[in-house]
């Protein structure tokens, strides 16, 4: 609920259908202190003039990377900025602007030179009105939504291996600098809260900026893709990589969100790996059939948890050094995990007269090499 009194923002996002304005578009349309006006390309200037008359903020995110005619980029940047502030002059309105440009404007190049253009227009327009300008110069953003072979070599190699096409890579060993598209959109939309004094620097950047070689950043997208197989996670406590992987999938095609783990089937029941990391271990889980007993055996080292989800079953414990056993019954009804210590030797027994289902954690991935099991009866 907007707070009472709190007036309502009128916002015009320029570019709302491109990789940027979809995502900040998303954001805006979830506070209800805003109102949002679109304007795109293919949109009639007069719909720009209805959306200026009353406008408070424009993200200016409209542009083009690729076109056809390098003149293009001149018209997109600098002549829809010019004719943007022409419009604002005429309607006597002085709003915030937020321009989305880019590092490549200190380049010499057509599109850092339309670019670096359409900055100097705005901070020519907030000079003589004073106006908050916020100039952004973004690194190259990557995330949902981004258009492969168009705005980012992150949707782009993205978007081939998760269909298993092959990619390109010219030198393996440039670096590019990326910035991740939600925290671009905290900051654009950050502005909103702010007061109309502007920003305190000539040039506005998004943080943090991750540097990474074009070959680094390919492996790592096929080591996500090989997830499904390996069934081991990357460490998602590199931040970068978590992003990357929120990324990646979100280029999966419809129809291939799922896949199906190997299950391992025996007289017992069935048992599956369903994920696995260096950093957290893996989580496995079991399907026993009525009166079946697993375990008995112990571990040096290694730690589990137990956790029935269906059925009834007794987790029996005994330390290797004594003879008194530990019982726990548990479940499926009342939700209850139950630790496994190293040096004691357990087992779990399946006592209703259904199929039981377990799920198992266990603090590393299981090494053949190096089981660090040893059998021994409750």
């Amino acid at each position: 609920m907007v707070e009472e009194g709190k007036p309502v923002k009128k916002v015009m996002v320029t570019g709302s259908r491109g990789f940027i304005g979809k995502n900040l578009m998303v954001a805006l349309t979830r506070r209800e202190d805003v109102a949002v006006v679109e304007f795109n390309s293919d949109d009639d200037i007069s719909r720009l003039r209805d959306g200026l008359e009353d406008v408070d903020v424009i993200y200016h995110l409209a542009g083009v990377n690729r076109p056809e005619k390098p003149e293009e980029f001149e018209a997109a940047h600098a002549g829809l900025t010019e004719t943007i502030l022409s419009l604002l002059a005429q309607l006597n309105r002085k709003p915030s602007i937020v321009m989305s440009s880019s590092i490549q404007a200190v380049l010499d190049n057509p599109y850092g030179a339309s670019k670096k253009r359409a900055e100097e227009l705005l901070f020519r327009y907030g000079e003589n009105t004073g106006a908050p300008v916020y100039i952004f110069r973004l690194s190259n953003v990557f995330g949902k939504w981004s258009r492969p072979n168009y705005n980012s070599v992150v949707a782009t190699f993205c978007h081939n291996v998760a269909r298993g096409l092959p990619i390109s890579i010219s030198d393996r060993e440039n670096v590019v600098e990326l910035v991740y598209i939600d925290n671009v959109v905290t900051a654009f939309v950050g502005i909103l809260d702010k007061d109309r004094q502007g920003p305190t620097e000539r040039y506005l950047t998004v943080g943090p900026v991750y540097k990474i070689k074009l070959g680094d950043l390919a492996e790592r997208i096929y080591l996500l893709k090989a997830v499904r197989e390996t069934l081991v996670l990357p460490d998602l406590k590199d931040e970068f990589m978590k992003c990357l992987h929120a990324t990646y999938l979100s280029y999966l095609e419809r129809d291939d969100f799922s896949y199906f783990p190997e299950m391992k089937t025996d007289k017992r029941g069935t048992l599956a790996e369903i994920m696995k990391s260096e950093h957290f271990g893996q989580i496995f889980f079991s399907k026993s059939h009525a009166g079946v007993l697993r375990g008995n055996h112990y571990h040096d080292t290694k730690v589990e948890k137990f956790c029935v989800i269906k059925g009834q079953a007794v987790i029996r414990f005994r330390h290797i050094l004594d003879d008194d056993v530990l019982s726990y019954h548990v479940s499926g009804d009342r939700i209850e995990v139950v630790d496994v210590p190293p040096g004691y030797t357990h087992s779990i027994e399946n006592t209703s007269p259904e199929e039981m289902i377990v799920i198992f954690w266990a603090d590393r991935i299981f090494d053949p090499g190096k089981p660090d099991t040893y059998h021994d009866e409750v």
